[in-house]
């Protein structure tokens, strides 16, 4: 492992003009300290958690209606309480970026005529108005606005106008089933529902008008809906619109102030969703304090992104990629907001975009990558990537010949990162003063923690172990919906090493600090990025009368490939043809999403569990990706021992 070369080095211009060097050069004025590189700047931001953070308020120009005191008033986890009386908005600082000469949102659909800007007058205008109508609709602090939208600039408008209220966002994509939906915004009682008539994907249009229907009659909280009409021409006003809707023309018509109301550092921001995976989904909710910190550095200092950058991610409102991308505006960088699938009409049609868009950072999944490289495609000779500067990546484990091929045929640095919905940004990545090796994550982010720690919790360097989180980061939750006594939340992260951040990753941290990922060590699934619950796909399947039970598994595969099986018990009588398949497809496509589909649908003779009736989602998994059965699992704690041999029977 030591002997492997880095596929990219840093030139002496790279470090010098990387934002992050300025920043350790400011550190090394304001704190007298010395930070000659970035694993000395990193090892000092997490011995002195006060003096990095605020370092980065200070760096950053951050504002408050308050005094600025105490940084970490109490230094604990949960619970950790950070800048104590601050009052800001996430919101003003977005604003405080506006300009005329480059816009702040670039939407592209899958055809190029479908191309649209969106200037930042244009963006706060209509943030501005729409701001005036939840408000008109008596939406205020701590109130909730939810989206069931596609990745569209309508979105982002939503959200920054919502917050700017001090109300609460949450949002969940079209892809997403009603039910689904219903899941996961229908926890928050919302007040509000901001909606588009249908999605575009793969050439064609995907109404949602019933899916809609079916959200409003599930959210009884509901006084105002208001719909985006995309897949017809917008009304333009609410005549014609069904009772309680609101046209979003005329919902953003006008001229109104956006004007930021000021909040506590830990009011909520937004609620995203866990995957769902052990039952409904988890409502983890972030502060605007916490968030707008993360994000600035996350942004700014680890992806080095800036006002002259075109900041591209293929992501999803459902996923927190979203909510990360939408940092870009916090540095003045153009966002883009892509609705399609990235392989139409050609598998190369990401690269397209990037080139179109002269994208500066382009994020995307070890999946599309894998499929580029097996289609043979070369991107730096069929497009012009010239703008181009990193490919970030994350959503699972990328590995070393997918990372290589990135360097070979698009012939710019990888910047895996590796983090997740619970902090809404990253654990680990990349820097542009850093080296990156293949199949590496280059080093822990600033301020982040991070240890590998074994089955007793001590830190190990070259093994594998836990990835956890030794001291509180300000994007940590501060709670989970619905759940008062943050038992929950508690036993999310804390159970298994108290005080100490349990994420659910195996990692290997090497000597010279990178950072090797082995996938997680819970039954998440994740194919091509977009994390996803079993528990969707459960409760669409075992509805079909010819299924008696299922268990689905998700495994990282050695090429960087992903292996999704649905293993089916069938009803006595049943049998699994062809016919039997294309309705169990349809049911999760309809149910729960495309992207929930099974990559293959194999007759199993039975699910194992617990004594207690669990099913075995985790050891199967780990079964699958090569682990010995007999080293994880406890064959006298199965209902039916006998079940293990055949799951083995099935490896590839």
């Amino acid at each position: 492992m030591e002997s492997l070369q880095p596929q990219w080095e840093p030139t002496r211009d790279d470090v010098r003009n990387a934002r992050i060097t300025d920043f350790a050069s400011w550190v090394e004025r304001e704190y007298s300290v010395s930070v000659p590189d970035y694993h000395s700047l990193w090892r000092w931001s997490v011995e002195h958690l006060d003096d990095f953070w605020r370092s980065v308020w200070d760096y950053f120009g951050l504002r408050s209606a308050t005094p600025v005191g105490e940084v970490l008033a109490k230094d604990r986890m949960p619970g950790a309480v950070w800048f104590p009386g601050v009052r800001l908005n996430y919101v003003d600082r977005v604003l405080r970026n506006e300009r005329s000469d480059r816009p702040a949102i670039v939407y592209s659909g899958e055809t190029a005529s479908e191309d649209v800007t969106m200037s930042w007058a244009e963006l706060r205008r209509q943030a501005g108005a729409l701001a005036a109508t939840l408000r008109a609709n008596g939406v205020g602090p701590g109130d909730r606005v939810v989206g069931y939208l596609p990745n569209i600039p309508e979105t982002v408008v939503a959200f920054l106008a919502t917050a700017s209220l001090g109300a609460i966002w949450a949002a969940c994509g079209q892809d997403y089933s009603a039910p689904a939906a219903l899941d996961r915004l229908g926890q928050l009682e919302p007040s509000v529902l901001i909606t588009a008539d249908g999605y575009r994907f793969g050439g064609k249009q995907h109404d949602r008008s019933d899916a809609i229907a079916e959200l409003r009659a599930g959210m009884p909280s509901l006084t105002t809906t208001v719909l985006v009409r995309r897949l017809g021409a917008d009304a333009g006003s609410e005549s014609g619109e069904p009772e309680g809707v609101v046209s979003w023309a005329a919902a953003t018509a006008g001229e109104a102030p956006l004007e930021p109301v000021d909040v506590d550092f830990d009011h909520p921001l937004w609620v995203v969703f866990s995957s769902g995976t052990t039952g409904l989904p988890k409502g983890i909710v972030h502060g605007h304090g916490g968030v707008l910190l993360e994000h600035l550095k996350s942004v700014a200092l680890q992806m080095d992104i800036g006002p002259e950058d075109t900041f591209f991610w293929y992501t999803s409102p459902s996923w927190m990629m979203w909510n990360f991308q939408i940092a870009g505006l916090l540095v003045g960088a153009t966002i883009v907001c892509f609705d399609g699938n990235p392989g139409y009409p050609d598998v190369d049609s990401l690269w397209a975009l990037t080139a179109r868009h002269r994208a500066t950072v382009l994020g995307t999944s070890p999946g599309y990558v894998l499929a580029c490289a097996k289609a043979g495609v070369v991107p730096r000779r069929d497009h012009d990537l010239s703008a181009l500067r990193t490919v970030g990546i994350t959503g699972s484990t990328l590995p070393a010949s997918s990372s290589l091929w990135i360097a070979e045929n698009v012939g710019v640095p990888v910047a895996s990162i590796t983090g997740g919905t619970d902090v809404v940004s990253a654990f680990i990545g990349g820097a542009r003063t850093v080296p990156v090796w293949p199949g590496e994550l280059s080093a822990p982010f600033l301020g982040v923690a991070l240890e590998a720690y074994d089955e007793g919790g001590v830190p190990i360097r070259g093994d594998v172990g836990e990835l956890v989180i030794t001291k509180p980061m300000p994007s940590m939750p501060i709670r989970f919906w619905n759940d008062p006594d943050g038992k929950r939340y508690h036993d999310a992260y804390f159970d298994d090493f108290p005080g100490v951040w349990r994420h659910g990753d195996w990692i290997t941290i090497t000597e010279r600090g990178s950072v090797l990922m082995h996938g997680r060590s819970d039954s998440t699934l994740n194919r091509n990025g977009i994390r996803m619950g079993s528990a969707d796909i459960y409760q669409a399947v075992e509805r079909l009368p010819e299924i008696a039970e299922a268990l689905v598994i998700g495994a990282e595969q050695p090429d960087g490939g992903y292996w999704m099986p649905l293993f089916v018990v069938l009803a006595d009588g049943a049998v699994l043809d062809g016919a039997l398949e294309d309705r169990i497809k349809s049911t999760i496509r309809e149910q729960a999403s495309p992207r929930h589909v099974p990559d293959e649908i194999i007759a199993a003779p039975g699910v194992p569990h617990t004594r207690t009736g669990k099913k075995l989602e985790v050891p199967i998994k780990r079964m699958f990706q090569g682990a010995d059965a007999d080293r994880i699992l406890d064959r006298s704690a199965i209902d039916d021992p006998e079940l293990i041999d055949w799951y083995l029977q099935q490896r590839r």
